[in-house]
């Protein structure tokens, strides 16, 4: 088993194409991210932002194109997909915890089913996960006993448990309460900080301006822009990027 050495991306997509009917979702997308490099995708509703991030472990299957990840093609299905997954965390909007397991459970689950990893050595991981997303005292609480923002939390630590070498994060706060949200981008930021790869789709600029490396800017399914934030936030050259400023930073 080949994987890239450390200078090459960790995750290129080339001329990906993804349909839902009539509709062209995701349209010639190029996209490269190296390790430890933290891109944050943002962009109008229904710009293929959540698409994109699916697509990168499989949840969307594409239509044209190819996906690597650490220098292999993502596999169509079987055991190569399911190993492929394990290696990339995801974060959804929704937490998406087992409503019956405890939250330490939830963490656990992951490397003891898929992995087989010995018990013992799975726990004492997930507490440390929990202590570093700041819930360790919440781990024999059922998810609907926390707070929104640690139930998002709770779902970090899980996707953290089986030592991905990505983490994608799809809108991770949207559905939160705005008093919640800061919580969550503070453990993400933390995540950057240390080096974590991780592909971010938000609406979260002041998150946008201070962790990310790269600003991805999507429109109708197409990547329009990138730039560091900086330049992006100060100086955005596509007319799209312009105008979506312009609403969000004005209210």
């Amino acid at each position: 088993m080949t994987t890239t050495p450390a200078g090459s991306p960790l995750i290129v997509m080339t001329q990906v194409n993804k349909w839902f009917g009539d509709l062209h979702v995701l349209k010639d997308v190029d996209l490269s991210v190296d390790r430890g490099e933290v891109v944050v995708v943002i962009g109008p509703s229904g710009s293929g932002k959540s698409t994109l991030c699916r697509a990168i472990n499989r949840l969307e299957p594409i239509d044209s194109g190819e996906i690597r990840f650490d220098g292999r093609v993502l596999p169509a299905e079987g055991r190569p997909l399911a190993k492929l997954r394990s290696e990339v965390g995801m974060v959804f909007q929704s937490f998406n915890l087992f409503a019956h397991k405890t939250v330490r459970d939830n963490v656990m689950l992951g490397p003891l089913k898929v992995r087989g990893e010995k018990a013992s050595v799975v726990r004492d991981r997930t507490m440390s996960l929990l202590e570093r997303v700041g819930i360790a005292n919440q781990a024999d609480k059922l998810p609907a006993q926390l707070s929104g923002g640690q139930q998002q939390r709770a779902a970090i630590a899980r996707a953290l448990a089986m030592q991905p070498k990505a983490m994608l994060f799809d809108e991770p706060t949207s559905a939160l309460d705005p008093e919640m949200v800061g919580e969550v981008l503070d453990v993400m930021t933390s995540l950057a900080a240390e080096g974590m790869t991780m592909i971010v789709v938000t609406h979260e600029m002041g998150f946008a301006r201070h962790a990310a490396n790269r600003v991805v800017f999507m429109a109708d399914g197409q990547l329009v822009e990138e730039a560091t934030p900086a330049e992006f936030f100060g100086n955005p050259r596509s007319e799209r990027a312009k105008d979506f400023l312009s609403k969000i930073l004005t209210h």
